[in-house]
């Protein structure tokens, strides 16, 4: 089973990233299972949501406490709240940010997992060119899909379309599609450094 923490702050479509990572996966002929955790339910506040995703039924339904995949949406978290907590040696990290982990102050942790399943993205700016909004919950979905090969591009916009519509739905599947690129690029100068 996989299981993925997303960390971000209420008003940042945390929970709505946790339910079209879900979506993906089940497009893809998975089980899959998305819910959040609320401490104060106010804009800015932490918030924390989880998917599962696994071939057979999913019964499990508490916290993912060790997960395979991290995904966080506001790095100014990464210095309040312990996001790495719990996350498997092998596990994949994904930030939102155009700074590098060492940037972030957060360079002393990443050197414990895998560099290569490690990456950062601007998802706001990119969702702020894409939607005028700084929302980068399905732009962060579009670097996942790169950096680990768990959905593919094409669920993660399918589930996109699912979930809006218009040119809300357009706009957020190309901006998935631009940090799929970006982080496809990121990772090909890693591998040639």
């Amino acid at each position: 089973m996989l299981q993925i923490r997303l960390h971000g702050r209420g008003g940042q479509g945390v929970v709505t990233a946790a339910e079209m990572l879900s979506l993906a996966a089940f497009e893809q002929g998975r089980h899959a299972q998305a819910f959040p955790s609320f401490g104060s339910e106010r804009t800015g506040a932490p918030v924390v949501a989880f998917c599962r995703i696994d071939d057979r039924e999913i019964r499990l339904r508490e916290p993912v406490l060790q997960p395979d995949v991290l995904i966080v949406q506001d790095p100014t978290l990464l210095h309040q709240v312990d996001v790495f907590q719990g996350l498997k040696e092998d596990g994949y990290v994904l930030i939102n940010s155009k700074r590098s982990f060492e940037e972030l102050g957060v360079g002393e942790v990443a050197s414990r997992f895998r560099p290569e399943r490690l990456a950062t993205v601007p998802a706001t700016e990119i969702a702020l060119r894409h939607l005028g909004r700084p929302l980068p919950n399905a732009v962060l979905l579009g670097g996942l899909a790169a950096l680990s090969g768990l959905v593919t591009l094409q669920a993660v916009q399918h589930a996109i379309r699912h979930t809006f519509g218009g040119k809300v739905a357009a706009a957020n599947e190309a901006a998935a599609a631009e940090a799929f690129e970006y982080v496809t690029r990121e990772m090909q100068e890693q591998k040639a450094c």
